[in-house]
Order: C-alpha cells, then sequence, then structure tokens
C-alpha cells in the first residue's frame, strides 16, 4: 500500500487529483492496485520551509508563474522494491509535480513499511494490509 505525502504550497483540488492520479496510473502499471495507493497533501509556508537555514521563499531561482517553488515528499513503500523502482518513481512524482531547474527545492525520500505493519480498513472492517479482510 504505497503512501505518499507532499508538502508544498498550495495547490488547487484540480491540481491535487491531477497529481495524484499521474501517480496512481504509473504506480497500477507497474503492478500495484489503483485501489491501494494514498496520496495526501499539505500545504508548507514558503517562511517555514528552511534548506540550509534560509527560508525557501529566498531561495533562487524565481520562479515563472505556475511553477513548483518547492516540496517535501516521503513515500511509505514495500521493502521489496529495488532501486530500480525507486528511482522510476522518484522521477514520476518529480515530473507529476512539475520539477524544473526553476524549482528552488525538491526533497523526496523513501521509507519502507512491510505490509504487515499497515492496518487499513476501507468500506470495511480493520485488516492488515497483507491479509484478506477477514483473515
Amino acid at each position: 500500500m504505497p503512501t505518499i505525502t507532499i508538502a508544498s504550497a498550495e495547490m488547487s483540488a484540480s491540481r491535487q487529483r491531477a497529481v495524484a492520479l499521474t501517480i496512481t496510473r504509473w504506480l497500477a502499471d507497474h503492478d500495484v492496485q489503483a485501489r491501494h495507493v494514498v496520496v495526501q497533501f499539505e500545504t508548507a509556508d514558503e517562511q517555514r520551509v528552511l534548506a540550509g537555514g534560509w527560508p525557501v521563499a529566498s531561495l533562487p531561482p524565481r520562479p515563472a508563474e505556475g511553477d513548483l517553488r518547492h516540496a517535501s515528499v516521503v513515500c511509505c513503500i514495500s521493502p521489496e522494491r529495488d532501486e530500480e523502482f525507486r528511482a522510476a518513481l522518484a522521477a514520476r512524482i518529480a515530473h507529476a509535480l512539475g520539477v524544473t531547474e526553476r524549482t528552488a527545492f525538491f526533497y523526496l525520500e523513501f521509507r519502507t513499511a512491510s505490509p504487515s505493519d499497515v492496518y487499513i480498513a476501507a468500506a470495511g472492517p480493520l485488516h492488515r494490509s497483507d491479509r484478506p479482510v477477514g483473515a
């Protein structure tokens, strides 16, 4: 159950949906059930996100209108996913967010979570993600 948390400047609901769909479709093309993908968005204040001790709002280069200024991403995935998968997923997320050479700061971290350590309830009872409902 990949879970991706994206913290950035505020995004419109339609932009969030577009980013989430792009990531979900990529994961579905790589043998992940789309209904298992969770993408969360958090708004991060440019004055309260510091890189190298400086607020990202003060970092060059200056973005063009509509450019992504900054984002921090945490991806929780299975420890069984290899480096090739991680690199490709990182590239897909960066692309979906619109990371360019004008993006002042972009950070993406992978954290592993074994399916046996994840519990979910989605229109049904709570269960471990590595077991069918009712097991």
